[in-house]
């Protein structure tokens, strides 16, 4: 006898959007200047009780960004860093006493060892506050129970943990024990996820859900990827991210401790009096995924044969000091409080009204910028 098998496919049909899909509408302003706006929250986070002050921007847990000079650059404007997990402890112990307990968090994985290392971490540096529990499939049960033993562990601590992209388990995680989660699957430069596996899931949608989810059980989220200007880091925040994470935009600077290469292009002109071909100098930094085969060899010292890479190897112009990005970012955002009328960044999310768009600049001469 045969039978006819069926299978259903669930598919949502509602769009969801990414940061180059929307602009924000202008509105009536009452502010003067960019000078006028505060840029500092305040929060006090569930499970800790700990609280926090400072501009809610992060760099990244990733080799070139999460690095303890980039830490202590940040720091200066009161901006937070996520380090590397594989920060040692060797330079830990050298440069601790020149770090601010409240901008800077040590990362960690789900793995015994990492869990023994962490513990012995947080024994050695009492002053540490911030934990980030990082992977890059939060939906595992085994993610929850190691967010939860952390919990149990580290109850006055703050946690971070992610990542995932749905409200469901923005909430979980809350209830397991994290006081912030991160929010993101495949937005980031330098991953392949979503080539690689089809999983993801578009990161402006996913920062409104998860945020939503988040904010109604009195905890807090970080939206982690996707940001390619400091227009994309506004968007993030008026969509109600608590904080947002960046890779790419402050990878390539001095504080990152990437190799400067320095490459020379013939620019097709001549010098008029040697008549010699003129040559024009790029420095570049690579830059790399933390799933990527650079890392997974750097760190691991092979590509496991059960896996495959998630992330590519990149060459980015080589930025000198953080200092000029940071300016940049902040200018940005300062601008588009302005723009909406928005005193301060906890009002942002209030004043904005997104609009879907099919293009957001006119890039006829991106090409030719200087």
């Amino acid at each position: 006898m045969n039978f006819l098998g069926v299978i259903l496919v669930r598919m949502e049909f509602d769009d969801k959007l990414d940061f180059s899909d929307v602009l924000i509408r202008p509105k009536r302003s009452t502010l003067a200047s960019r000078r006028e706006v505060d840029l500092t929250r305040s929060y006090t986070f569930r499970h800790s009780g700990e609280t926090w002050q400072g501009i809610p921007i992060m760099a990244a847990n990733m080799d070139g960004v999460g690095t303890l000079p980039m830490a202590q650059a940040l720091q200066k404007a009161s901006l937070f860093t996520c380090l590397v997990k594989t920060t040692t402890t060797a330079s830990l112990v050298e440069q601790m006493e020149k770090l601010d307990p409240n901008y800077v968090a040590i990362s960690t994985g789900t793995s015994d060892e990492d869990f023994k290392r962490t513990t012995q971490l947080v024994e050695q540096f009492p002053s540490i506050r911030f934990i980030c529990i990082d992977v890059a499939n939060g939906y595992a049960e085994a993610f929850g129970d190691f967010v939860a033993r952390m919990r149990q562990r580290f109850p006055k601590h703050t946690l971070i943990a992610g990542n995932v992209v749905t409200a469901d388990m923005t909430q979980e995680l809350i209830l397991r024990g994290a006081d912030i989660v991160k929010v993101g699957i495949g937005p980031g430069s330098v991953c392949t996820t979503r080539i690689q596996t089809g999983v993801g899931y578009p990161q402006l949608s996913a920062v409104i859900e998860c945020a939503d989810a988040a904010h109604g059980l009195g905890a807090h989220i970080i939206s982690d990827g996707g940001c390619t200007c400091p227009g994309d880091v506004a968007k993030a925040f008026g969509a109600g991210a608590d904080f947002v994470m960046l890779g790419g935009l402050l990878a390539g600077h001095d504080e990152g401790g990437g190799h400067v290469v320095t490459h020379w292009y013939d620019t097709l002109k001549r010098d008029p009096k040697t008549k010699e071909p003129l040559l024009e100098a790029q420095q570049t930094v690579e830059f790399y995924g933390m799933s990527s085969d650079t890392a997974m060899l750097k760190h691991k010292g092979e590509v496991a044969d059960y896996r495959s890479s998630e992330g590519r190897t990149v060459s980015v112009p080589y930025r000198g000091p953080v200092e000029a990005t940071v300016k940049d970012l902040l200018g940005g955002l300062r601008s588009t409080c302005t723009y909406v009328g928005a005193p301060t960044l906890k009002q942002l999310a209030k004043c904005t009204t997104f609009v879907k768009v099919f293009r957001q600049y006119n890039a006829v001469f991106a090409q030719g910028e200087h």
